[in-house]
């Protein structure tokens, strides 16, 4: 095809719009209502062009090149219309624009200052609508609004909230919520994508605070990755002095632009005034500020005393999810060398480690198969244990879109979470009965003969043995035990079977059961039955809940695992590993999180070392850990702020937040990103990997690394899966492992033509019922989860207001069934009791949960549910069983009420 453009030829192969082709060769044409994720509309007409031998301009947003077209971008003719269009915008906007807070960014300013107009010669239709400030985090200004619409695609067509929409017509027109609720009563989820989007200043964050604002031409960018859930979504930090001021999203892989509410406004924790800024020692019972070399001379000192009290293992270590992956290297590292034990792990073990275990077991490798883009190319989704769209926002948001856009859906989860309204068939199981529902989805597809058998015989081993275990799991069994209909079972069954590509996604309701490892490997059976592992838009993709838990794992931050999933008990491994640290490895395998502590309560474990993980909230059985902390004779925390655990230690440490130093995390798909600095640590933290080099050559392994680069330099000359990773390479993209030389592309999923470990197993897998039943006196089973306005155990977001505002105190769902039982109303405070202890919380009557199962988020310090939790343990990965377990609850007096 060949085309001029303003009197240049040029030649092109694929049919292009003129605005995008014009952008390729560096040809500007103004925009107000473009979005590139968006199909164009032509709302503005500011993008107006002149075409030879057409009658009118046209919009070069929505215009395709055609072969011999002639056009003229910035004619005398089109500038002058542009002006007119910017006039009349222009005349009907409010006059205030120097005190407007998108000043600087707003492209109405910016295009009439380009253009030369400075004040509109239309006559002014004065405009006073009220400002809607019902929002937690952004107020909308109806009156700046310039009716591009942008806003309502964005939260329609990209976000799928459909909470705002085009009210009236005309001239009358403006953007509003149903019935006029306001942004801060409707559908609105304060994902904050429209006030991303919108090209002017209606849509603002909100700046309660005078060292808040700023205008744009103050503030410097800083690319980086959120620090929030493993979705691993691209932000720029906006930077005005030594505070971070504002998140904008960048449209790029994973997350084109998105963010959810924690990513685009849970910022201000970095610059909080309750940040740890000094080193802590405690003197005679308290905890009071000291010097680094105060505090590391009491660390030498406590060291050195109890190795020779009780050698190696006397210590051990909680890593974080949290921290980079170079921060995780050398902890593990340290624990290795300078504890001499492999007593190392962190809070995968109480999410994923029955990932790790599972699929390493059925398919050679622990981790998501499939990426996020492939998303757009799948035929039916199964969405079970998983709340998607509360826990990894932008997720759940594709896969909304992609519902909407023609593909299967099938939720199975014991609430009736968002994407069951989405759903084509919903199975509200009862907690605990996972591995039931699937070898009854299994069933169905194997008596109707649905399964991809020359996939199987080509791909797979143990398939009959699988297949007896299966024959079992009838319709009407399996919805005895699962409590639901088994006509939906059998619908769900065809419908997923016969779609193209089937692809299985979860998280935490799979794995946190004394049975999780066995659920793994259950959704495995279930992905290679179809044969739906191994291709695009398919797979078994467990969802990573906090930003780097990925990462951790990979980094060898596991008891058993060194960096790469290579064993601590191979001798080779270890010989080799040792080698290339320049010490004798220890050769014993290490304790787990739950193990460590059961040891500390035991008297044996009496230095634990905890960088970033907070377990007096997120581990089972509060009171026990409690207990062991208390019997610990020494306990060093390292930490951005004084958490709960940190309360108990004997030295505490100020780390740097994730703005405040350089690395990367590794996304849920695996996917390894830049953190960049963007400002300096506050008062005197340290980032934790200066940190770690810093004890670890204090207490005799030497360490030394100029900066995080190095580190990976480290990382990637032991870790074949990360072999070919570099910063160098990462400053112009992101790459997913395996990616084994500096040339290796990554890998956009696993298992192409075989499995990883080379057939696929399949593992016959009998149903067992949780551990803990209801009873007569503990009645009702307990589940626990997250939800979208809060983040782990608060550490970060209990320190934003609108988020505390929205969702600042515990609560518990129950049925409306069940509050008629105990007489309980909602917005009552009540008492939850389990075998373990009981808190109090506030009941949230609604009809997501079944009668006689109850939810807690466990988020919570002021009712922290996994004081309830069973810490009974899967045997195989050593997860507890968090998410059943079997409660009481008690009415508090009236007096109580909220």
């Amino acid at each position: 095809m060949k085309v001029i453009i303003n009197d240049f030829e040029y030649n092109l192969d694929t049919p292009k719009t003129i605005l995008e082709f014009c952008k390729e060769i560096g040809i500007k044409i103004p925009t107000l209502c473009k979005d590139e994720r968006l199909l164009p509309n032509g709302a503005c007409r500011l993008c107006i062009v002149e075409i030879e031998g057409y009658k009118t301009p046209v919009t070069a947003c929505s215009q395709k090149l055609k072969d011999g077209m002639k056009i003229y971008t910035h004619s005398e003719k089109i500038m002058k219309m542009r002006r007119e269009i910017l006039d009349l915008l222009f005349s009907n906007h409010p006059n205030d624009c120097l005190s407007c807070d998108k000043s600087g960014k707003c492209k109405l300013q910016n295009y009439c200052y380009e253009y030369g107009i400075s004040e509109g010669s239309f006559k002014r239709e004065i405009k006073d609508l009220p400002i809607d400030f019902s929002n937690k985090f952004y107020s909308y200004d109806p009156n700046k609004c310039i009716k591009c619409g942008i806003c309502v695609s964005v939260c329609n067509n990209l976000q799928n909230s459909n909470a705002i929409s085009f009210v009236d017509r005309g001239f009358d027109t403006y953007i509003g919520t149903p019935m006029d609720k306001g942004l801060g009563s409707c559908d609105c989820v304060s994902c904050g994508n429209c006030v991303s989007a919108c090209p002017v200043g209606a849509l603002n964050p909100k700046k309660k605070y005078e060292e808040d604002k700023f205008r744009y031409w103050e503030v410097r960018k800083v690319q980086t990755t959120c620090s929030y859930c493993g979705v691993g979504c691209q932000i720029n930090l906006l930077i005005k002095g030594n505070r971070v001021v504002e998140v904008e999203p960048i449209n790029t892989i994973p997350n084109d632009g998105l963010l959810c509410v924690k990513g685009k406004f849970a910022h201000k924790f970095v610059n909080h005034p309750d940040r740890l800024t000094k080193p802590l020692i405690r003197k005679n019972g308290k905890l009071v500020e000291a010097s680094w070399q105060e505090a590391y001379r009491v660390i030498k000192e406590k060291y050195d005393e109890i190795m020779e009290k009780k050698g190696p293992d006397g210590f051990g270590g909680f890593s974080s999810a949290r921290c980079t992956n170079e921060e995780n290297y050398l902890f593990q590292k340290f624990v290795r060398t300078v504890f001499k034990t492999n007593n190392v792990d962190h809070c995968a073990r109480l999410c994923h480690a029955s990932t790790v275990a599972g699929l390493a077991n059925t398919l050679g490798s622990g981790a998501m198969t499939n990426s996020i883009a492939e998303i757009e190319g799948t035929d039916a989704f199964i969405i079970i244990g998983t709340n998607t769209t509360e826990n990894h926002p932008v997720i759940g948001t594709k896969i909304k879109k992609r519902v909407k856009e023609g593909a299967k859906l099938i939720v199975i989860d014991p609430r009736e979470i968002e994407l069951a309204d989405y759903a084509d068939i919903y199975l509200q199981i009862k907690p605990g009965t996972n591995i039931a529902v699937l070898n009854g989805l299994m069933h169905i597809i194997l008596k109707e003969n649905l399964h991809d058998m020359d996939y199987i015989n080509e791909r797979c081993e143990g398939f009959e043995e699988f297949r007896k275990t299966v024959e079992k799991y009838t319709p009407d069994l399996v919805a005895k035990i699962c409590h639901i209909n088994k006509d939906d079972l059998i619908k769900a069954a065809r419908m997923y079977a016969k779609a193209n590509k089937g692809a299985l996604y979860y998280s935490m309701g799979i794995t946190q059961h004394s049975s999780g490892t066995n659920g793994v490997r259950s959704t495995s059976n279930l992905q290679m039955l179809t044969g739906n592992v191994g291709f695009e838009s398919t797979g078994i993709n467990p969802l990573r809940g906090q930003n780097n838990v990925q990462g951790a794992c990979d980094m060898g931050a596991l008891p058993t695992d060194y960096t790469g999933y290579q064993k601590v008990f191979i001798d080779p491994v270890r010989e080799r590993m040792g080698q290339f640290w320049k010490r004798d490895l220890p050769d014993k395998k290490g304790l787990t999180i739950t193990e460590m502590m059961d040891s500390a309560n035991r008297g044996e474990l009496s230095f634990l070392y905890i960088m970033g993980e907070n377990p007096m909230i997120s581990d089972p059985d509060q009171n026990h850990i409690k207990e062991a902390l208390k019997k610990l004779d020494f306990l060093l925390v390292q930490d951005i702020f004084l958490s709960e655990t940190a309360e108990f230690a004997d030295v505490v440490l100020p780390a740097a937040s994730f703005a405040e130093k350089d690395g990367t995390f590794t996304n849920t798909e695996r996917r390894i990103q830049r953190i960049n600095k963007a400002i300096d640590p506050i008062g005197e933290a340290k980032a934790d990997w200066q940190i770690l080099m810093e004890i670890s050559t204090l207490l005799g392994y030497e360490e030394y690394y100029e900066n995080p680069s190095e580190i990976m330099d480290e990382i990637a000359g032991c870790t074949p899966s990360y072999g070919g990773i570099s910063y160098k390479r990462l400053k112009n993209e992101s790459l997913q492992w395996p990616c084994t030389n500096k040339d290796h592309p990554g890998t956009k999923y696993l298992h192409k033509n075989t499995m990883a470990r080379g057939k696929g197993l399949f593992v016959p897998i009998d149903y067992e019922e949780s551990k803990e039943l209801p009873d007569e006196k503990y009645p009702l089973i307990l589940t626990t989860g997250r939800m979208l306005y809060q983040y782990h155990t608060r550490t970060m977001t209990g320190k934003i207001e609108g988020l505390s505002e929205i969702a600042g105190k515990s609560y518990i769902e129950i049925s409306p069934q069940t509050a008629k039982i105990y007489n309980i109303k909602n917005g009552e405070k009540i008492k939850v009791s389990s075998r373990r202890g009981s808190v109090e919380s506030y009941a949230k009557v609604t009809e997501k949960i079944n009668p006689g199962v109850v939810f807690m988020p466990f988020h919570y310090v002021d009712g922290p549910a996994n004081r309830l939790t069973n810490p009974t343990l899967d045997p195989i990965a050593k997860i507890p069983e968090l998410k059943v377990a079997s409660v009481m609850i008690e009415k508090i007096e009236r007096s109580s009420y909220v």
